[in-house]
C-alpha cells in the first residue's frame, strides 16, 4: 500500500531501514565512526534523565578473538557454527543496561535502551551501515557477562551486528494500522 500523503525524510528513514544481517563486505566499521553515531543516538528519551545504558565496542581486529571466546560458551558440537556466525558482520557493539530492583524503572530502562537501539539505528542506516539488533541465548550466559565484564545490576540488552554492505536486503511489509488499531468507547 502506498503512502498518500508526503513523506519526510524522517519518514522515508524509518521506512527504508532494514535489518541487515549478513552480507557484508570488508570495508572496516571504526570505533571513531561507532561514537559518532552514538554521540547523536544517546539523545534518545531516558526516564529521569537516567540513560542506563554503556557500550562494549569490538571492533573488526578483536572480532575473531571475542567470537571464539563468546562461541566457548555453547556446548562443543555448537561452537564451530557460533564461531563462523560470530565472525559474519564486520564489528559489534553490545548493549549494557542498568537493572533496577524496581520493575517500573526497569521496563523505563529498557524502553528507553531500546529508543537509543533505534536511534543508533537510523543514523548507522544514513550512513549505509548495516545494523541488526541480535538477543541470542549468549547475551544471557554468566560467562559472556563475565568475558564482558557486565556487572551483577546490568543486563546485556543485546549485541548489535554492524557492517557495509553492498545489496540491500529485502523490504518486508508492515501489517496496516487499522488492524492493530482501537479506540477506547468505555
Amino acid at each position: 500500500m502506498e503512502q498518500t500523503k508526503q513523506s519526510t525524510a524522517l519518514a522515508n528513514l524509518i521506512r527504508e531501514r532494514r535489518a541487515v544481517k549478513k552480507g557484508y563486505n570488508d570495508k572496516p566499521v571504526t570505533e571513531e565512526t561507532v561514537k559518532e553515531l552514538l554521540e547523536d543516538a544517546v539523545w534518545a528519551p531516558t526516564h529521569g534523565n537516567r540513560q542506563p545504558w554503556r557500550f562494549v565496542f569490538v571492533g573488526p581486529k578483536r572480532k575473531e578473538a571475542f567470537a571464539e571466546k563468546v562461541a566457548a560458551t555453547y556446548p562443543e558440537e555448537r561452537q564451530e557454527n557460533r564461531r563462523e556466525y560470530l565472525n559474519e558482520p564486520n564489528a559489534f557493539l553490545v548493549v549494557v543496561m542498568e537493572v533496577p530492583d524496581n520493575q517500573k524503572q526497569w521496563d523505563e530502562n529498557f524502553g528507553a535502551t531500546a529508543c537509543m537501539i533505534q536511534n543508533f539505528w537510523l543514523l548507522a542506516w544514513e550512513q549505509q551501515l548495516g545494523v541488526v539488533w541480535k538477543t541470542n541465548p549468549h547475551i544471557y550466559d554468566p560467562k559472556v557477562k563475565e568475558i564482558l565484564n557486565v556487572g551483577e545490576n546490568e543486563k546485556i540488552a543485546g549485541f548489535l551486528h554492524l557492517g557495509y554492505f553492498d545489496e540491500l536486503p529485502i523490504k518486508k511489509g508492515r501489517k496496516p494500522v487499522n488492524e492493530k488499531f482501537s479506540t477506547f468507547e468505555g
